[in-house]
């Protein structure tokens, strides 16, 4: 079957680069010394301090740039770590000066995937091993504790909270190639999806989440964790960030075949979409002898080709002010292989939808290869400051201008 698409989300499907040549931006080394990095995240309780996901099972902290010597956690014996495996993600709770609790994705000894929560000790950079507990995936509420992963590749592995303070748990579709079982289009299955929850239970909660009522496969054959169908391997998403004057969009990397690399993009709410893998890869057809789940099939607003790079790493839409200020609103993202873009967002009043342009590389800005390496994430402080994780090199780069802004709030003395 041909798939009916989306009309009116536009769709770039040749990759012209526009080269910015008063190259206004550079990379400045914020803290190195890390083995493969693969996440840079906020601490909500201390703008001065950051925690560094390490793929082999470490979370390590920074305070003021400064790499501290004891771990938050050490997963190393719970986690098989090595090409699209290990620990890869973390993210704290709205409530998390409160309550204290983070959570954690990664692989297990099984090759399977584990969300687990955990609690900070008294010092709040050391977490509580003895406090984990295991997401529990049953579709009665029960055990399992982990989501099957039949390959050992597309884990996914992000965790970000949205804006409404629910967790959302970006889930590739379980690996091999062509996704063999259609299970990005298959409802009984988590992989292949973007799933919401809600972690806000207590701590005698045997299932550590409930279903948020307005999930759009609330009462449906579907899962009832899902909130968008049809990803192949969101390698990294974020929200546009209200509280920065952000449309709380989500927009997510999706990863590719061997064809095309994706940017989707979702206006605040707007769940219950279906992205098109296996069926689709970018804004062409793939797979077309399996079956979608629904339709029609939401077609991306960017995409590359393979003469361009191999596997996106998604980023976050500009919000700080450290950059010029055409920058605001402008959505960075990379290619793992070492290649650093933005590109404008042009938001529809009327839907919200969003049409992609002016794309502009800054990899050589940043220092290029020598500094940014294998890009496997992008991070933001607590001012809304951008960073690079450089995975092959082991630091994170922080993303500047060559013309800072001026300073603000001086006044005149007589």
């Amino acid at each position: 079957m041909r798939p009916v698409r989306v009309i009116g989300i536009s769709v770039l499907t040749a990759f012209t680069l526009v080269v910015d040549l008063r190259a206004q931006l550079r990379g400045r080394v914020y803290a190195s010394g890390f083995t493969t990095p693969l996440a840079f995240v906020q601490d909500p309780t201390d703008r001065d301090a950051q925690f560094v996901v390490q793929q082999d099972g470490r979370i390590r902290v920074v305070r003021g740039g400064t790499v501290q010597q004891a771990d938050f956690l050490n997963l190393i014996p719970f986690v098989v770590s090595g090409g699209e495996q290990g620990l890869l993600g973390l993210a704290f709770p709205p409530d998390a000066a409160s309550n204290r609790r983070v959570f954690v994705n990664f692989t297990d000894r099984a090759g399977n995937t584990v969300v687990a929560r955990f609690r900070r000790r008294s010092n709040p950079f050391v977490g509580d091993a003895a406090s984990r507990f295991d997401l529990q995936w049953g579709d009665d509420g029960g055990p399992p504790g982990f989501i099957d992963q039949p390959f050992a590749n597309h884990n996914g592995g992000n965790l970000v909270f949205g804006p409404d303070g629910y967790l959302y748990i970006g889930l590739g579709d379980g690996g091999s190639a062509d996704d063999p079982e259609n299970r990005a289009q298959t409802g009984s299955e988590l992989l292949g999806k973007m799933l919401r929850i809600d972690v806000g239970v207590p701590d005698s909660d045997p299932r550590g989440f409930r279903i948020p009522p307005d999930n759009p496969f609330v009462g449906t054959d579907a899962r009832p964790e899902i909130w968008d169908f049809g990803l192949r391997n969101p390698w990294r998403y974020s929200f546009d960030d209200p509280s920065r004057g952000g449309t709380g969009a989500l927009v997510i990397g999706d990863v590719g075949q061997n064809r095309f690399e994706e940017i989707d993009y979702e206006p605040a709410g707007r769940g219950g979409r279906n992205y098109g893998w296996s069926l689709r890869e970018g804004a062409h057809d793939e797979v077309t002898s399996h079956t979608a789940a629904f339709l029609p099939l939401v077609e991306p607003i960017f995409e590359y080709n393979h003469s361009v790079g191999a596997s996106i790493t998604g980023g976050f839409v500009y919000r700080g002010a450290l950059l010029p200020a055409d920058y605001r609103g402008r959505y960075f993202f990379a290619d793992y292989f070492g290649r650093v873009w933005s590109i404008a967002l042009s938001i529809n009043a009327s839907t919200g939808e969003a049409t992609a342009s002016n794309l502009l590389e800054h990899t050589a800005e940043l220092g290029g290869a020598a500094q940014i390496g294998n890009i496997s994430s992008f991070g933001v402080d607590a001012d809304g400051e951008l960073y690079v994780v450089n995975h092959t090199g082991g630091r994170i780069v922080k993303v500047v201008s060559l013309t800072p802004p001026p300073p603000s709030g001086l006044r005149i003395v007589r």
